[in-house]
């Protein structure tokens, strides 16, 4: 019986250095985040359905989607940004139930769904348990600020342009503190996973 994992986070809360905790123990990570890249390149159904929606002005001179203008667009008018997430979360959704379907039939103990959004798209549908990468407001500010750059200004935008963090953790069937050491986060991340009776090297 294969166990599916949904890890999930806020922004600079280190759900990436829980994912690649996960890879070091050779589990099965099926990332959102690259699906999404994957289900929007040329010759993939979303790209045609992105072009006919936002016209050939999207695309860059190799004939890629150009993301940053996309991006440009979408980020100022929310109609347009749902019709991209019509097109492009479907195909997300059935990239990431091939990929499970494999490892099931590979009959993998354990396979983990990196969704940086799973709650707020809700698809815990998809998953049997969820850990939730949590960090409190100052370090996520501070993390955010120094990884990106940013002012306090556009990294608060940010951070707030999502579910506070806060709100995940009564939704989440396991919470990792992530405000210690990467030694402290992996100790909690053995422990949840030795609870769920996933026992690892």
């Amino acid at each position: 019986m294969t166990l599916i994992v949904g890890l999930t986070g806020g922004i600079a809360s280190g759900k990436s250095t829980v994912s690649n905790m996960l890879k070091e123990m050779n589990i099965t990570i099926i990332d959102a985040d690259i699906e999404s890249r994957l289900a929007v390149q040329k010759g993939e159904p979303a790209y045609f359905k992105i072009i006919a929606e936002f016209g050939e002005e999207v695309i860059l001179a190799d004939g890629e989607i150009d993301r940053p203008k996309l991006g440009s667009i979408i980020f100022h008018q929310e109609e347009k940004r749902q019709l991209l997430n019509q097109i492009v979360h479907p195909e997300v959704r059935r990239r990431m139930k091939a990929k499970i379907d494999q490892s099931m039939h590979a009959q993998e103990e354990v396979i983990v769904l990196d969704i940086p959004l799973l709650f707020e798209s809700k698809l815990t549908y998809m998953v049997d348990k969820t850990i939730l990468v949590y960090v409190d407001k100052d370090t996520q500010l501070k993390r955010l600020m120094d990884r990106n750059n940013l002012s306090v200004q556009d990294a608060q935008a940010r951070i707030h342009s999502q579910m506070p963090l806060s709100e995940k953790v009564s939704l989440a069937d396991a919470v990792i503190n992530n405000n210690g050491t990467r030694e402290d986060t992996k100790k909690q991340l053995m422990n949840v996973l030795a609870e769920w009776g996933i026992q690892m090297e």
